[in-house]
């Protein structure tokens, strides 16, 4: 298939043609299958489809492969040979981020019904607490690789920390973009690192929108946007996430998996992560269902879902779940084919159910998790009770940050269970003494 030059602005000067991203050789348009050089591009220009990374992947015998992972560090560097990053990489000043627990949750799955074996895959211990940090990684050497000088980004909150630090660490400038009303919590994380932090006035898609200007004016040059001019390699970072489970699963697939959907970027990685692994004769060629999570306040997905459409149309957001608050999300159609391929469903919760949720996974297995995290486990609850999830099945539910991010939402009805004087007396009269 011939492969195209692109014009692109925000490009810097390097000339890109000797780019070393390891296993990456090109971008691929995932409409209408042209192929372009590694380059700061991210949309075809035959048809406006979105560009993602090819490969010349790792051919030969398996269990070397396999080996050569395990020796590898404890981090996403170890899936190196598979990710569009140079082979030295682990050498680079990085914040290093992923092989996170995959944690097995009895107490949960008692609580559920499920007998199966519930995991819950916990992201939140991410250098900045979130799964942002496997996504910007892998982005910063693509920036490194083009000569970008400042790293960017429009952000519901947790990108934005990811990258301040990811920027901090490697040598970057940073100047990242958020809507004007998130979370206190997330506006402190983003702004401690020493970067530049723009208030939008308005949602996430006006955010974006102001971005994809920045990147066609003279004021963008030599900017990498993480998730604009740089997403096809970004988003590469959540096949990480493919890949660990997996490997922590003992290199076989779960049945089930439950994954929260904003952009949609993640859900999609994960499934290209895990055909990639089926194709390289790392686990067995099984059949898993991919179910995606949202928040009722924001659920363009799960509604175009339920109503049978292939086309997913905008919604404002007014949901606690800010960090899935995207209205127009850029991945919703390829979530509802990746769902109904897999066998799996789109589904979404109101508000009072991710708060219910998130005290639930913290009661049973001590994971504190963002409102992201209660989405994905009350949605698993909700498809549980449907019958959509098979409770005798491995099922794996993702959580994606740390809710120590999001207290606004639990802290209205989360508090001591009493106060009292400092003695004994007063103790057995609030009824906490124990027979």
């Amino acid at each position: 298939m011939a492969v195209h030059t692109v014009a692109t602005p925000a490009t810097p000067s390097q000339d890109t043609s000797a780019v070393d991203l390891g296993p990456a050789v090109a971008l691929s348009c995932r409409e209408c299958g042209e192929r372009f050089p590694l380059g700061p591009v991210f949309a075809c220009v035959s048809c406006f489809g979105p560009l993602e990374v090819a490969y010349d992947l790792p051919t030969g015998d398996p269990e070397a492969l396999r080996a050569a992972i395990e020796a590898g560090p404890a981090n996403i560097w170890r899936y190196a040979p598979l990710l569009p990053v140079p082979a030295d990489v682990a050498t680079k000043p990085s914040l290093n981020p992923g092989f996170t627990q995959l944690v097995k949750a009895d107490h949960l799955a008692a609580e559920l019904g499920v007998t199966g074996g519930l995991y819950v895959k916990d992201d939140s211990g991410n250098p900045t607490h979130s799964f942002k940090d496997r996504v910007v990684a892998i982005a910063v050497e693509a920036a490194r690789a083009f000569g970008f000088t400042t790293l960017s980004c429009s952000s519901t909150g947790n990108l934005a920390g990811a990258v301040g630090a990811a920027a901090a660490r490697a040598g970057f400038r940073s100047c990242v973009f958020i809507p004007h009303d998130l979370e206190q919590g997330k506006v402190v994380m983003a702004a401690v690192y020493g970067g530049d932090l723009v208030g939008i006035e308005g949602n996430y898609d006006d955010v974006n929108r102001f971005c994809s200007e920045l990147i066609g004016d003279p004021l963008g040059e030599g900017w990498g946007f993480v998730n604009v001019n740089l997403r096809p390699y970004y988003g590469e970072g959540s096949k990480s996430l493919a890949y660990e489970i997996a490997e922590q699963l003992g290199w076989r697939l779960p049945d089930q998996i439950v994954i929260p959907v904003a952009s949609g970027s993640q859900l999609t990685k994960i499934d290209k992560g895990f055909k990639e692994l089926i194709a390289l004769g790392l686990v067995e060629d099984r059949p898993y269902k991919i179910f995606g999570a949202q928040a009722e306040g924001c659920s363009p997905v799960s509604t175009a879902y339920k109503a049978g459409h292939d086309v997913v149309r905008p919604q404002k957001p007014d949901t606690i779940a800010k960090s899935l608050a995207i209205g127009n999300p850029a991945d919703g159609p390829y979530v509802l084919d990746i769902a109904r391929r897999t066998g799996g469903a789109v589904e979404d919760v109101d508000d009072a159910q991710v708060v219910d949720a998130i005290k639930l996974l913290a009661r049973t297995e001590g994971i504190f998790a963002e409102t992201a995290g209660g989405v994905t486990v009350g949605v698993t609850r909700k498809l549980i009770e449907a019958g959509l999830i098979d409770p005798s099945l491995t099922t794996v539910v993702l959580n994606t940050g740390d809710g120590l991010k999001t207290l606004d939402a639990v802290a209205p009805t989360t508090g001591p269970t009493a106060t009292i004087r400092p003695d004994l007396d007063a103790f057995r009269a609030a009824g906490l003494a124990t027979s």
